[in-house]
């Protein structure tokens, strides 16, 4: 089996900055004193945490879940003790806090018992609720829960498995070290996900520009020895790692506009999202820890550390050095690469599932939000180098004039936000802030009005409850005041055959034969009193009924 690369649209060639966090090999990075563990750290519905303040957690305890199967649980990464659930600053393009359970640790880093699963007996359907169970989501970026990804999978089918090892943006080399380092782990991941899907072909694509890695992910195929696999090197170009680039240079194949890879027979993971699955299959061990690089001119000592997730940045800093100069309010500090990462306020947000890298730099690199810049020269330079095909031009005047109607129209949402228009911009315009304004807007209508067709469907459906309601009550009346109506007939045709003197004598003598038959119920009234009382009483009672 020999692949021919196909190639893709647009791309650009950058300068890699990759060997100043090479230098070292990977290190495991030590625990700090508290842990910051957002509830949403993946695309999907956000968890609920399932602990308390003060309660006492164990290392790979389940401590927060959806359920949503667009979701991924959140195990503690240590043991420790809860100190508060309460809103922080989180990792967001937007700079927003969220709702965060922070855990002190005591130091012990204890674990739970782990289970052990039989992995023979295991079917494709158990398998990917181990991978739900562990919380792992896609680790190349978009974290999208795996489980989620592998059952769409699974109901389509899958011809081909491609191992996504092209780390193509700038300064980010926590990959690389990955497939130095566990490249048997992610052979065996590989594996497991054969086992799962059966594919007719499995791809695992490098880049050309990591030799090292290449070699080491080499020996370990051959000493696992997975049939229909093979190793592809591909050239280093950006973003020759985004899944739809990737697709289309190892395949050839479209991913149609508002689907994905797996809508056409092609499952693309991530190696450090096999590294996970590997150990949660083997070790029972949830995604609790995550490889970080800290790059940048701004860093002292750039390197990659094994950290659990939670650990606020600035402990990371501290741990690669420092900054470099002693203001740190200086430094311009950026989650993930300066293509695709997003800027943060602070070194006091945490590293979540989705941190691949920590960017330190001494000048700003993205900027929080689009500001001065010159006007478009209409150059064409981003139409050019744009991965998806689009008009990068027409996309931000109407993002500008907030047309989002005409966004749409020109495929807003096809941009993968890669940056290459913005990197080739002469009037240095910040597209891709102008893109992802305009597609918060447009989420954020779309989900209003989401609200608002669901508060209209229970208004409508609570007003016909309501009026069923009314209707049923009025029937239960109407039927009730017929059968009293016809005991009232009933009634009087009874009485109208009997003679209502000669019955009221009748009571009367009865009256006075049970109270002779019973002196104790004799009053102190004379019996003519007694008996002018009585004969009025049933006088009146007479007049009623002839009165009905």
């Amino acid at each position: 089996m020999s692949i021919k690369l196909k190639g893709f649209y647009g791309g650009m060639q950058l300068e890699g900055h990759k060997t100043e966090s090479l230098t070292r090999p990977l290190q495991q990075a030590s625990l700090p004193d508290f842990l910051i563990l957002p509830l949403k750290q993946h695309i999907g519905e956000a968890n609920r945490s399932l602990v308390e303040r003060g309660e006492h957690v164990l290392r790979g305890q389940l401590i927060a879940d959806s359920s949503s199967s667009i979701s991924a649980p959140i195990h503690a990464p240590s043991s420790g003790i809860v100190r508060n659930i309460e809103i922080r600053p989180v990792p967001h393009p937007s700079g927003h806090s969220d709702t965060c359970i922070v855990i002190d640790l005591d130091g012990k880093d204890e674990s739970i018992q782990q289970q052990v699963v039989n992995l023979d007996s295991l079917t494709a359907s158990e398998s990917i609720e181990l991978i739900r169970r562990a919380g792992v989501v896609g680790l190349g970026g978009a974290v999208f829960p795996t489980s989620a990804k592998l059952l769409r999978a699974s109901e389509n089918g899958i011809d081909t498995l491609i191992i996504n090892g092209a780390e193509c943006e700038p300064y980010i080399t926590c990959d690389d070290i990955l497939m130095r380092t566990y490249s048997d782990e992610i052979i065996r991941g590989t594996g497991y996900l054969q086992r799962i899907f059966n594919p007719v072909c499995t791809l695992i694509a490098i880049e050309d520009d990591k030799p090292e890695a290449i070699e080491a992910i080499r020996q370990a195929l051959e000493s696992q020895a997975l049939t229909q696999t093979e190793l592809v090197i591909i050239p280093t170009i950006y973003p020759s790692g985004g899944e739809k680039q990737l697709v289309k240079n190892l395949t050839g194949k479209e991913v149609p506009q508002g689907q994905f890879a797996f809508d056409i027979g092609l499952l693309c993971l991530n190696i450090a999202t096999c590294v996970a699955i590997t150990r949660a299959f083997e070790q029972g061990e949830s995604l609790i820890s995550r490889i970080v690089t800290v790059s940048g001119n701004g860093i002292a000592q750039p390197g990659n550390w094994e950290t659990r997730l939670g650990t606020p940045v600035d402990h990371l800093i501290r741990l690669a050095g420092g900054y470099r100069v002693d203001q740190h309010d200086s430094q311009h500090l950026v989650m993930g690469g300066p293509m695709m990462g997003f800027s943060l306020s602070s070194d006091c947000v945490p590293i979540v599932k989705a941190s691949n890298n920590i960017l330190v730099m001494q000048q700003p690199t993205i900027p929080m939000t689009p500001g001065y810049h010159d006007e478009c020269i209409r150059c064409g330079n981003c139409a050019e180098v744009c991965p998806a095909q689009l008009l990068p031009q027409q996309l931000y005047w109407q993002a500008r004039a907030k047309d989002y109607h005409r966004s749409e129209e020109y495929k807003l949402f096809e941009c993968i936000e890669c940056g290459c228009c913005s990197a080739v911009c002469p009037s240095q315009i910040p597209l891709v802030q102008y893109y992802r304004a305009a597609k918060s807007e447009i989420r954020a209508s779309k989900q209003a009005l989401f609200k608002s067709d669901q508060s209209r469907v229970r208004f409508e459906f609570r007003e016909k409850r309501l009026l069923l309601k009314k209707q049923t009550d009025e029937e239960r009346r109407r039927l009730k005041r017929e059968a009293l109506q016809k005991n009232r007939l009933q009634n009087k045709a009874a009485d109208s055959t009997v003679d209502p003197v000669q019955a009221a004598l009748a009571r009367v003598r009865a009256k006075k034969q049970a109270r002779s038959s019973n002196p104790k119920n004799t009053t102190e009234l004379s019996t003519v009193q007694q008996q002018q009382i009585e004969e009025a009483d049933e006088r009146r009672r007479v007049a009623r009924l002839e009165r009905r």
